[in-house]
């Protein structure tokens, strides 16, 4: 979430428009105090984040499955101590 003042938004609509899009939550302040709050439209949001975890479930499921010992033994290999 970031602040930004009232006078700054006019000259830069179009990207706030683009960071609250992406997810982001803009606080609009006036003399340092916050005036409104520009945030993302959560039925969108909400389905995007439901395709990206479908994706990542079908994702794992082309990776073979590792026990704990093979995936700590992986994490130190090549490793000098």
């Amino acid at each position: 979430m970031r602040k930004i003042q009232s006078s700054e938004v006019k000259a830069r609509l179009p990207q706030i428009l683009d960071e609250v899009e992406r997810g982001e939550t803009v606080i609009i302040t006036r003399h340092g105090r916050p005036i409104a709050r520009i945030v993302p439209e959560v039925d969108n949001r909400a389905a995007e984040i439901r395709k990206t975890m479908d994706r990542i479930a079908a994702f794992r499921q082309t990776m073979p499955r590792l026990s704990v010992e093979e995936i700590l033994s992986a994490r130190h290999e090549g490793h000098n101590y």
